[in-house]
C-alpha cells in the first residue's frame, strides 16, 4: 500500500476499513475497505483525523488485513459456525445451533503466540445458543508477512481448533429416594425441577420412579429404566453420607462404574457420576432442589454431546468450580466452573 494525502485521494481505492468513534453513541466502520473516494467524502475523512490515506498497492510476501482474517478463519474453524461481514479486519464466528462450544486451549495458545495474530473465544465447554458469537480474529497491522499466517498454518495443524457439538436429544429416566417423599410426608420438588431442565434440552422424560429408602427398590428402579433405553438416569435424594442415604449404594449394586462421588464444585460436592455401558447414571446432590446453578449445570451439557467423563475432567473443576450465588443468575456468561 501507499500513502496519499486525503485531499488528493479522489479515484483512489481504501485498503482498509476506516473507523468512526463518537463517544456514547457510535463505534463502527464509516468506510470500507475497498471503497472508492468520492469528492463528498474528503470533508467526512479529514474530520475523521485522516490528512492521509492508504490505498493499494500490491507487494510481494505481504497479506492484507481482510484476506489474513480470512485465511485464519478457514485455518481454524470447524463445524457448526458461520462467520459475519469482515469489519475492520475482523471476522466473527458465531453458532448456527445450541450445543457445546469445544476448543483447542493448547494450539489456541499457540496460535496467539505468533506476533501480529490473534484470536479471542468464549470458554472451552461454554454453553450457546444458535446465534451466539462464540469467537473473533484477525491479524493486527494492515498488513502482514506470509511467513507469519504459514507459522500459524504449522500451529494449528490439519485439525480444526474451535467447533460447537450440537446436543443430542437423550432419553431420561428420574429416580427420587426418601421415605419422606415415598409415603408423601413432604411433595417432592425434584422431578419437576429435573423434568423441566431435560425439557429445555428437548430431552425425553421416559418418567420418574419414587422409592422409599431400600436399596433393592432403588436399584431396580434404576434397572427399569436401563430396560427402557434410558441414555441418562437422574438419581435425586440420598446421597449425603448419612447412613440412611443408600442412593450411591444402589448405583453401585446395579453395576455401574462408579467414575467419582464427589467433586470440587459448589453447589454440588456430593455429586456421583458413573456409567453403565453407554448409559450415564448421576448421583444428583440435594443442591439442584434449590440452587440456580450447581455441578449438573456444569456436567450435564458435556453428557448430551456423548462425553465419557473422567475423574481427571471432574478434578479440574476445582479452579473456577466456586458459585458466587449471584442475586441475578447470570451462568453460563460468568467464572463459574471455567
Amino acid at each position: 500500500m501507499k500513502q496519499i494525502k486525503t485531499v488528493d485521494a479522489i479515484g483512489h481505492v481504501l485498503c482498509h476499513d476506516i473507523t468512526q468513534i463518537i463517544p456514547g453513541e457510535f463505534k463502527g466502520r464509516a468506510f470500507k475497505k475497498g471503497h472508492v473516494v468520492k469528492e463528498e467524502d474528503i470533508e467526512k475523512l479529514l474530520s475523521l483525523g485522516k490528512d492521509h490515506l492508504y490505498v493499494f498497492e500490491t507487494t510481494e510476501g505481504m497479506v492484507h488485513e481482510n484476506d489474513g482474517a480470512i485465511f485464519l478463519k478457514d485455518l481454524t474453524a470447524g463445524e457448526n459456525l458461520e462467520f459475519s461481514e469482515i469489519k475492520e479486519g475482523k471476522i466473527d464466528f458465531i453458532s448456527t445451533v445450541d450445543g457445546l462450544l469445544k476448543i483447542d486451549i493448547e494450539r489456541l495458545f499457540k496460535l496467539n503466540c505468533i506476533d501480529d495474530i490473534m484470536m479471542s473465544t468464549l470458554h472451552n465447554n461454554y454453553k450457546v445458543h444458535r446465534g451466539l458469537k462464540v469467537a473473533g480474529t484477525r491479524v493486527i497491522p494492515l498488513m502482514v508477512e506470509q511467513e507469519k499466517l504459514d507459522k500459524a498454518k504449522l500451529v494449528v495443524g490439519d485439525e480444526k481448533l474451535i467447533k460447537v457439538v450440537p446436543f443430542k436429544k437423550k432419553k431420561v429416566g428420574i429416580v427420587t429416594t426418601g421415605n419422606e417423599v415415598y409415603y408423601k410426608r413432604i411433595v417432592d420438588k425434584f422431578g419437576p425441577i429435573m423434568k423441566d431442565k431435560m425439557d429445555s434440552y428437548g430431552c425425553e422424560v421416559l418418567g420418574q420412579i419414587v422409592c422409599p429408602d431400600n436399596t433393592e427398590m432403588i436399584k431396580d428402579a434404576i434397572d427399569n429404566f436401563l430396560n427402557q433405553g434410558a441414555d441418562i438416569i437422574l438419581c435425586t435424594g440420598g446421597m449425603s453420607v448419612d447412613p440412611d442415604d443408600l442412593t450411591p449404594a444402589a448405583i453401585k449394586m446395579s453395576g455401574a462404574e462408579i467414575v467419582t462421588y464427589g467433586s470440587p464444585i459448589l453447589p454440588g460436592a456430593m455429586f456421583l457420576l458413573s456409567y453403565k455401558k453407554d448409559t450415564s447414571i448421576l448421583g444428583i446432590p440435594g443442591c439442584a432442589m434449590y440452587a440456580k446453578t450447581t455441578v449438573l449445570d456444569v456436567v450435564l451439557p458435556r453428557i448430551l454431546i456423548d462425553e465419557k467423563l473422567t475423574k481427571e475432567d471432574i478434578a479440574r473443576y476445582g479452579h473456577g468450580g466456586l458459585c458466587m450465588s449471584c442475586d441475578i443468575c447470570t451462568y453460563p456468561a460468568c467464572n463459574f466452573a471455567k
